[in-house]
């Protein structure tokens, strides 16, 4: 049902960004991410979360394409999309006076209720939008006091959602929820934090900032993470360290996945330079890792 030949990028773990040829030919098992990103236009946003029973420690992650069902490097998690996309049959839409369909012939689903958003405003107001709803939910998903509190339900099933205690806490909640899934959603476009920046000598920037397997100086106190032999990048806040994504932090997750490596069946070379080159950003990785230190 999903566009055939439709390439687009997809997530492949956290902040790993890579060239998805979604076609039923070579995807296996689509699921339903068909119906969230039907064809290269339809747009869409929403989080994923790990799968209840999982190995992996919870966590939640905004994304706006298609998501790897072992995107924590574990056997499986679910994504909770903003919109759905239904197609509409041939001829249906005239033959039912329907013409709530787009130029593609899909139908835009919003997944947040009628029934719950009149939950929400029955407790905080009229003013109380579905995308706040929304925004509640990925703030609320984020809250160390919740994440605490739930512990022990959240390694078995699905998150269940609290209504907040007042307005101005669920206001609270669906403010941080937005600016959170901004900076998660468009991470690449994030200003960079000033990490200190020691670079050798070298007149090829290919050359200078080319990756092939990045290392922390010191494991303990990862102040210092080592990107090549020109380059080094330091003074990484230890606040950077705290936000876990599955077992790793974000930022170990750039040094898990950004380095050259071979796939031993096949004989395949990933080579995270390449991404570089094809966007003509010799500093795309290193820029990588400031804009998800901030």
């Amino acid at each position: 049902s999903y566009q055939a030949g439709g390439l687009r990028y997809g997530l492949s773990r956290p902040f790993a960004r890579h060239a998805l040829y979604f076609d039923p030919v070579f995807n296996r098992r689509p699921g339903k991410n068909a119906q969230y990103f039907p064809t290269s236009h339809h747009l869409n946003w929403g989080f994923y979360v790990v799968a209840a029973g999982s190995d992996k420690p919870f966590s939640v992650l905004a994304a706006d394409s298609p998501v790897d069902v072992a995107f924590w490097g574990s056997s499986s998690g679910q994504f909770f999309p903003r919109w759905t996309y239904e197609k509409v049959s041939e001829g249906q839409g005239n033959l039912l006076g329907d013409t709530d369909f787009d130029e593609w012939g899909y139908r835009q689903v919003d997944n947040v209720t009628d029934g719950i958003v009149a939950v929400y405003r029955n407790k905080f107001g009229p003013q109380v939008s579905k995308d706040d709803v929304f925004f509640y939910v990925y703030g609320v998903l984020h809250s160390e006091q919740y994440r605490s509190a739930f512990a022990a339900d959240l390694k078995r099933m699905l998150p269940r959602i609290p209504l907040a205690a007042s307005t101005s806490d669920f206001e609270a909640f669906a403010d941080a929820g937005r600016k959170l899934s901004d900076l998660h959603v468009n991470y690449e476009t994030v200003e960079p934090y000033p990490l200190a920046e020691q670079t050798a000598f070298v007149t090829d920037p290919w050359q200078t900032y080319r990756v092939e397997k990045m290392r922390w100086a010191d494991k303990s106190s990862k102040k210092a993470l080592i990107y090549n032999r020109e380059v080094t990048l330091g003074d990484a806040p230890a606040e950077a360290h705290r936000y876990m994504l599955g077992s790793r932090s974000a930022l170990d997750w750039l040094v898990d996945r950004y380095q050259v490596k071979t796939d031993k069946d096949s004989g395949i070379v990933n080579d995270p330079n390449d991404w570089c080159r094809e966007h003509g950003d010799p500093r795309y990785i290193v820029d990588l890792i400031k804009r998800v230190t901030r």
